[in-house]
């Protein structure tokens, strides 16, 4: 019989578990405890269940952790895992340390079908979504999870094209018997699939960043297939319903309580989206909107015709687009040593590596 992981269950469903082993009903609460409150990896560190029921646990279930297969560590400091999926597929997750900050990029997909022409994951394509429990286990099997300030959703895949166990994961990470963290710590990304973004943004509260990259439909659906479905500019007009916008002249806006912040990641290409027209453009599309602008810079990808721009033409178009009244910063590069930077994951092939 195959084994079912309980990281990932509610606390209702771990009742449920509870109650058809014929344990006492307060061992769900002991087992969330542990399961979302702690970092453990077996039945046997659930130390106050009784050995007869960690014993019949264990003979049906896993606890569903495990420490990354591999580690890298780049010379800034980040460090890429690779951990294996349940189903014996392998994700990357990348650890960004920094002053005040640690931040964790975990995956949820293994690849992606959004094929973004700028992006190795995108190159990989999809072999499937990730469980609960193993986006779970990217966190709690991280070497740093008690020193974690931050988690971003932006590994390989697009959460959207995840979105029911996105949700339940976001959902048990604030969850009061699990790790109780703030929304405002979890960012989610997504190229803008409009049904999972609805949902999201009416479910949760947590962050959301939009990987924008040309400020045009016509440029964007050039390098972004998905711009044919989910054209920028519904997705933005979408973003206007909620909180996030500031000019409530436009009619009946759905307001939440303005805490969660939105992005927009912008990477920029030399030559193609970074002249001053291309800022006027973006500063158009995004008016109305409370947000700021992520400036990305290129990490080069073989067979790829684009190219990055200097540190100094990055600053010059920040400031143009600060200049038109668009908040904008200008994000590090990080791991890019060890291919953990912004487009390099890929786990095509991982699994003779891992062996």
């Amino acid at each position: 019989m195959e084994k079912t992981a309980l990281s990932g269950l509610t606390l209702v469903e771990l009742q449920q578990v509870v109650q058809g082993e014929g344990l006492p009903k307060f061992t769900a609460k002991q087992m969330a405890q542990w399961l979302y409150a702690k970092q453990i990896f077996s039945f046997d560190e659930m130390t106050n269940l009784s050995k007869a029921a960690r014993e019949r646990l264990d003979s049906r279930f896993l606890v569903g952790r495990s420490r990354p297969v591999k580690t890298q560590v780049s010379a800034d400091g980040t460090e890429k895992y690779l951990f294996r999926t349940l189903g014996g597929d392998y994700v990357e997750t990348v650890y960004i340390p920094t002053d005040d900050r640690a931040t964790l990029c975990i995956s949820t997909q293994v690849g992606c079908r959004m094929g973004c022409k700028f992006c190795m994951t995108g190159r990989q394509g999809l072999q499937g979504n990730l469980s609960v429990a193993d986006m779970l286990n990217q966190i709690y099997g991280s070497p740093h999870f008690d020193r974690l300030t931050n988690l971003v959703l932006m590994g390989q895949g697009e959460p959207f094209d995840n979105t029911d166990n996105v949700l339940r994961l976001t959902q048990l990470l604030q969850a009061p018997y699990g790790l109780a963290w703030s929304p405002k710590r979890i960012t989610v990304s997504t190229v803008g699939l409009l049904g999972g973004l609805r949902r999201f943004l009416d479910a949760s509260d947590c962050n959301l960043a939009v990987s924008l990259h040309f400020p045009t439909s016509a440029q964007r659906a050039e390098w972004m297939p998905a711009e044919k479905a989910y054209p920028i500019e519904r997705v933005v007009e979408e973003l206007k319903q909620y909180d996030f916008c500031r000019d409530l002249r436009r009619g009946e806006v759905r307001l939440g309580n303005h805490q969660r912040r939105l992005s927009f990641e912008y990477i920029l290409f030399k030559g193609v989206n970074d002249s001053e027209q291309h800022a006027r453009t973006l500063v158009r599309l995004l008016r109305g909107l409370d947000c700021r602008v992520n400036l990305i810079p290129f990490h080069a990808i073989p067979g790829s015709p684009l190219q990055g721009c200097t540190e100094a033409e990055m600053k010059a178009f920040r400031d143009r687009l600060t200049q038109h009244g668009l908040f904008a910063t200008l994000r590090a590069s990080r791991g890019q040593d060890i291919l953990a930077a912004c487009g390099l994951l890929n786990t095509a092939g991982k699994k003779g590596e891992a062996s």
